[in-house]
């Protein structure tokens, strides 16, 4: 079975890599985690957060944005001696600063699915990579999403980090054409 040749190296990368990634995701909570995780993932390798995700779950209250709003010094410490996440004062303070701006755009009448998905007209991207050198780290609309999300208070959410986001989230189909998951992924809205 031909798979995009990144996700090679252990089962739980080739499980998400079958399972999750590029599989449209709509659900604001499910997009709000995602992207912590991928602002996580900055500086490091994917599979490094993926093998913490349950972690990470656990640790920030399964990324409920009400909750992790009001963290305070002591929960912020806490996470510090977390040895099962990254410890990492500035993303775990993006963290906090990302649930207010989450919290804001709902409070202001946006839902957060509907907030990223319009950087790709809120459908999927059906790209046609014949291999990984025609993968770009950024795109237009990651340079989009980017400036977007800053303005509205995130951090950690650099043009990188976000076509990261899109990718994973199924905003745009990077499976290589070759790719066994390419196809079902192609027939997904």
């Amino acid at each position: 079975m031909l798979r995009c040749p990144w996700c090679e190296g252990f089962d739980l990368y080739r499980h998400y890599h079958d399972t999750e990634w590029g599989v449209p995701l709509h659900d604001s909570r499910a997009l709000f985690e995602l992207l912590i995780l991928e602002g996580a993932q900055a500086g490091l390798s994917w599979s490094t957060v993926l093998k913490k995700r349950e972690n990470y779950r656990q640790a920030f209250d399964r990324f409920d944005p009400e909750k992790i709003s009001r963290y305070d010094d002591q929960k912020i410490f806490e996470l510090m001696n977390n040895s099962g996440i990254i410890r990492n004062k500035l993303k775990i303070a993006a963290t906090i600063k990302n649930a207010n701006a989450y919290l804001n755009l709902k409070n202001n009448g946006h839902q957060f699915s509907d907030f990223v998905w319009q950087f790709v007209n809120h459908k999927p991207i059906q790209n046609k990579r014949l291999n990984l050198n025609d993968v770009p780290a950024r795109t237009a609309e990651s340079d989009a999403m980017s400036k977007a999300l800053l303005k509205a208070g995130f951090k950690f959410v650099g043009s990188t980090i976000c076509y990261a986001f899109m990718q994973a989230s199924g905003m745009v189909n990077d499976h290589l054409v070759s790719c066994h998951r390419y196809p079902a992924v192609v027939k997904m809205k």
